[in-house]
């Protein structure tokens, strides 16, 4: 067979991709012979760049889809996208030169659909450039009403649950993208503020948030502060507003902030919230929608939240009620899509209620990979200060399916056999309980993770004619979505079905670019995945991927390390072309160990410790652990060693020597194929075709025989490669070619099998009993001249002569006499035994020889 001396991934990996049947990938609904492994797989969001963080990801996922396939499980990977949001919505507007509000509803909306479509296409590309074995029949698009539908059929059934409402409650608002968000989608910044302390009416407070002064409700202290308990059951006045608010006393309240008393304002941060709720406290809306001041805020009506605090602290200085600014460190709340400080408004909005019990229960019963990030989700759980804001005000998101009547302000639910539905271009196909039948669209729009939150429900054939599936039995994730896609889809899953919605839950890190940091544009430090393909292959980046990091650890990208694994397949294609090439026309069939050299042997039991390495590794989703096994044995054990031992009998005339090598080498290549196939599945494909029939992704993956497994056996084999490594290093510092001969080499242990050392050392080999007798003969003296020289000054030279000049066997019994005498010009001179050094041949029955050492055991070269 004709194999090309190069390999080149720029012709292999698409010549697979295009001619790959991607059906062998298919989840079967129908069998249950096999046990399944569904994959909860992430739906990423359609930016049109399938970026590195998420081919690290699905490299992890495809990882696991193929080798479970090869274990005999019926796998599904599906491929979601996650189309919904802001930034779509954002780029539309760009592209456009328009605001979302001057083009009608559903024409923006369509927009927002075509540019989510060619999206989609681009990352698609990438996907199938990447070798990812994706189960295509089962992709799904959360834009489509075939899936938005049952995002508004978990709403109405959890509405009917009683875990779903609408109520006027204070939410996170992001004054940038005109919408509620939930707390899970608040990123927290470090930033420098101005703590300002106020002459308050009689007390002194201190604020970060005079701007708020107009939506100040009360003024509290701790009851345990003695330096103000007179002031409890109060009235002070606002400055510059002067509307009277109460004094009260919480604990909440610390002493040791600031001037240990403070204003609550709605709202200013969640401690308002919560002593307003308990107080029973008025409402004030000083801040709207926009981010602009009410009404309320007087003639700072109209400001932004900066214009007015700037105005504000003015005032408040000139009128004498400020007298002291002090630094202060504080996290702001941004909105993770914008990086907008978020504010505190109380709107009317849909709301989740949050059972952290139930959550607690199936985290529980979960399995964390690794189990420490389990800690994230308990600690958010934790925490929850109220319930899921699921209601947006924006377009581009499944339509809430809810009207409002004219006439009794009662809101109708669409019922489920109404779904798909947008009530914003129909009308409910039924009157209002009292009769009316005329209603108000609800505008609002769901939180995108009402959509992606039912992945594990979608995938496991919720609402279809198959039959339910739950649990998966895997998600993969990054550890940045844990409070929000694994928390709601834990509380969606609970909450509908009365099930956790996964077995385990694999979360992979972020990847940092090459100088540590986390990559960004404005960094410089971004790579594409496109770019390592071009430059090097699609199996290089999987390879990086699956060596660089273990799953919840981030990973570095390093060119050195895709490089790294160029040259791993350059060196693997060496190795399988040269054992192709004498496999040509082999047809295996099994051997009787019997039939095997010890090297055969040693091979075989090491690449069967090997096959239990990976496996083991893999089912642990220690991927990285499981690809350095793989190289280790390719280069070290396979290349370096084994296939050097064996050359001589590849190429010799002992056909029975020779069938056994090539046995050992087809079963080598054939387990390292199938095992390198979920890692580098375009390169074990081109190794696999000239093996076997059909894929190597169709084929079983390779299991142990522990009768191979033979400790004996790797010791003696272990012993062999010792001795080529040995006699090659001799010969190479005997200036002699490796493939000299020499007279002969006496082996002092015991060892059954020569065939292999006589092959690779060219030369006669015996076998000895007992011990060598060796005979260490003086040779030569070689003078210390770093002693004489100080010493003997301008004796030195001549005493130097005398000494080469003396019979070395003369010498070296005066040095184990302790004094060496030579004559110097007819004076005699004792020198110290350190003076020289004595050196000696190896004598064996007479024979000049040089013996190497080999874990023990004397090997006698004679020359």
């Amino acid at each position: 067979m004709t194999i090309p001396k190069e390999y080149d991934p720029h012709i292999i990996e698409p010549k697979w991709r295009d001619s790959w049947d991607m059906s062998m990938y298919h989840f079967d609904w129908k069998d249950n012979s096999r046990p399944q492994f569904i994959i909860d797989t992430p739906p990423p969001y359609p930016t049109g760049n399938f970026h590195i963080g998420n081919s690290l990801n699905w490299c992890y996922i495809d990882f696991v889809a193929r080798y479970k396939r090869m274990c005999g499980f019926n796998v599904m990977f599906p491929q979601g996208w996650d189309c919904h949001g802001l930034p779509t919505e954002v780029k539309v507007e760009e592209i456009h030169g328009i605001t979302k509000n001057e083009v009608p509803r559903e024409e923006f909306r369509n927009m927002c659909r075509e540019l989510t479509v060619g999206n989609i296409e681009k990352m698609r590309q990438t996907m199938l450039d990447l070798g990812f074995s994706t189960d295509w029949s089962n992709e799904f698009v959360t834009m489509e009403p075939e899936y938005y539908s049952k995002t508004q059929r978990s709403f109405r059934k959890m509405y009917d649950m009683g875990r779903l409402y609408q109520s006027d409650h204070p939410v996170n608002w992001c004054p940038r993208c005109e919408t509620a968000i939930a707390f899970a989608e608040v990123e927290y910044d470090s930033r420098e503020t101005k703590l300002n302390f106020l002459n308050f009416d009689g007390l002194e407070i201190a604020t970060t948030r005079p701007e708020l002064l107009a939506a100040c409700v009360a003024v509290a202290i701790n009851p345990e502060d003695e330096r103000y308990k007179q002031h409890l059951g109060s009235t002070v006045k606002v400055p510059l507003f002067g509307h009277d608010v109460n004094v009260i006393g919480d604990r909440d309240v610390d002493p040791s902030f600031g001037t240990g008393v403070v204003m609550i304002c709605t709202f200013g941060d969640k401690q308002d919230v919560r002593w307003w709720i308990e107080h029973s406290l008025p409402l004030r809306k000083a801040i709207d929608k926009n981010g602009l001041m009410t009404e309320l805020a007087g003639k700072y009506k109209g400001m932004t939240i900066p214009e007015c605090k700037q105005a504000i602290i003015e005032d408040l200085s000139n009128e004498g009620y400020l007298y002291e600014q002090q630094s202060l460190e504080q996290n702001v709340g941004m909105c993770w899509r914008c990086d907008t400080p978020i504010e505190i408004l109380s709107e009317r909005q849909w709301f989740i209620k949050i059972d952290n019990d139930e959550i607690s229960k199936a985290a529980n019963e979960i399995e964390w990979l690794p189990d420490y990030m389990k800690v994230r989700l308990d600690n958010w759980n934790n925490t929850m200060e109220w319930d899921w804001c699921i209601s947006r005000q924006r377009l581009f998101a499944t339509p809430i399916p809810v009207w409002y009547c004219k006439e009794c302000s009662e809101a109708m639910v669409a019922k489920e056999e109404w779904m798909p539905i947008d009530p914003t271009s129909e009308q409910p196909p039924e009157a209002c309980k009292c009769g009316c039948k005329e209603f108000e669209a609800e505008e609002d729009v769901l939180d995108t993770w009402m959509d992606s939150s039912i992945t594990a429900l979608h995938v496991s054939g919720w609402l279809t004619d198959h039959e339910m599936r739950l649990p998966t039995q895997l998600r993969p994730q990054g550890h940045d979505i844990i409070r929000t896609w694994a928390f709601y889809t834990i509380l969606r899953s609970m909450a509908i079905q009365g099930k956790k919605p996964w077995d385990s839950i694999l979360i992979n890190g972020m990847v940092l670019g090459e100088d540590g940091h986390k990559m960004s544009k404005s960094l410089g430090n971004v790579i594409s995945p496109e770019e390592v393909i071009k430059d090097y292959s699609a199996d290089s980046f999987r390879q990086w991927a699956a060596i660089g990091g273990s799953p919840g650890s981030d990973v570095m990208f390093r060119w050195k390390d895709v490089v790294s694994a160029s040259r791993f397949f350059a060196k693997m294609w060496s190795i399988y072309r040269f054992s192709m090439s004498h496999l040509d026309e082999y047809e295996h069939s099994e051997l009787d160990v019997s039939e095997l050299k010890v090297v055969d042997k040693w091979l075989l039991s090491n690449l069967n410790r090997l096959i239990a390495t990976v496996t083991d590794s893999m089912d642990k989703f220690q991927f990285d652990e499981a690809f350095k096994a793989l190289r280790g044995f390719t280069w070290d054990v396979l290349a370096d060693n084994y296939i050097e031992l064996v050359k001589a009998r590849l190429y010799g005339e002992d056909e029975a020597g020779k069938k056994a090598a090539r046995y050992t080498l087809y079963v080598a290549i054939d387990a390292l194929s199938r095992m390198l196939a979920p890692f580098a599945p375009f390169f074990a494909e081109e190794m696999f075709s000239r093996l076997g029939e059909g894929s190597v992704h169709v084929q079983s993956w390779p299991d142990v025989c522990d009768s191979l497994i033979d400790a004996e056996v790797e010791s003696s084999g272990e012993f062999i490669k010792e001795v080529a490594s040995n006699v090659r290093r001799y010969k190479s510092e005997s200036g002699m070619a490796l493939n000299a001969p020499l007279e002969k080499i006496e082996i002092y242990g015991n060892l059954d099998d020569l065939t292999d050392v006589l092959g690779v050392t060219n030369s006669p080999v015996e076998m000895m009993d007992g011990e060598p007798d060796f005979e260490h003969v003086p040779v030569n003296v070689k003078p210390n001249m770093g002693i004489i020289g100080p010493k003997f000054r301008g004796q030195a030279k001549a005493i130097i002569n005398a000494l080469t000049e003396a019979n070395p066997k003369r010498i070296a019994d005066e040095v184990t006499k302790g004094k060496i005498t030579i004559d110097v010009d007819g004076e005699s001179i004792e020198l110290e035994p350190e003076c020289v050094e004595i050196e000696k041949e190896v004598v064996s029955a007479g024979r000049s020889v040089d013996v190497l050492d080999i874990s023990g055991i004397p090997v006698v070269i004679i020359r």
